[in-house]
């Protein structure tokens, strides 16, 4: 279980996962360059959380819920938990204060664009999953991703396999966090979408040895008594 201070934001998993140079840059060097993309993100995410909470008879949605999971390390806030009502209790429902009957929590994440090639949205989704079932004490089986392009929602089924690649992410991070380096560019077709890509330099000539020195850092030698 980590303790409050060691808590890493649940936002930094899709850094991670996209690329971990852009993921030190940002959360250990504290840098940070908008373009149009991460802009319009921005937008969209200040909209729907200066929304107000809404409640009806079968539905309450909530915005900006904080979110805690102490034993991967993470901490954060869910764009939208909608909160619905389900017909009987079990093991994915909760009581909510003030309201009859047991409720069932989906995270919802709105996205400016489309759905991506990659995991990095689910990921970032189900983080927040389990974050909530470890506050709640639930069992989650699906959220939703909402993307601004296509205005449509996507269901996410936090399957096993979607789980442990969260997870194994949160170790990562935590890990990477604790060495205090950040890894080295590596040139990649991506690199062009991202925001970073002047500041991280990934053509430079010096890439290939900036590479062997963070290997040298991040992996302990034989001869290294740690």
């Amino acid at each position: 279980m980590y303790e409050d201070d060691d808590l890493l934001p649940i936002s930094a998993l899709q850094h991670l996962r996209f690329c971990e140079r852009q993921w030190g840059l940002i959360h250990l060097e504290q840098q940070w360059e908008e373009n149009r993309l991460t802009a319009e993100g921005r937008l969209l995410h200040d909209r729907v959380h200066e929304s107000a909470t809404e409640a009806r008879s079968d539905l309450v949605i909530t915005r900006s819920l904080q979110l805690r999971c102490r034993r991967l390390g993470l901490t954060g806030q869910a764009d939208v938990v909608e909160f619905r009502r389900a017909e009987f209790a079990n093991g994915e429902t909760i009581s909510l204060a003030g309201r009859k009957g047991s409720w069932q929590p989906v995270p919802i994440e709105y996205k400016r664009g489309r759905p991506k090639s990659d995991s990095c949205d689910e990921i970032q989704l189900c983080a927040q999953a389990l974050c909530l079932e470890e506050m709640f004490e639930v069992r989650l089986q699906s959220g939703s991703l909402f993307y601004g392009e296509t205005r449509r929602r996507v269901e996410v089924p936090f399957v096993p396999s979607l789980r442990t690649t969260t997870e194994s992410l949160c170790r990562r991070m935590h890990e990477l966090y604790a060495l205090a380096v950040t890894p080295a560019a590596v040139y990649l077709k991506k690199c062009e979408r991202c925001s970073l890509i002047d500041r991280c330099l990934p053509r430079s000539p010096n890439s290939k040895n900036a590479v062997e020195r963070y290997l040298r850092s991040a992996i302990p030698t034989s001869e290294d008594p740690t």
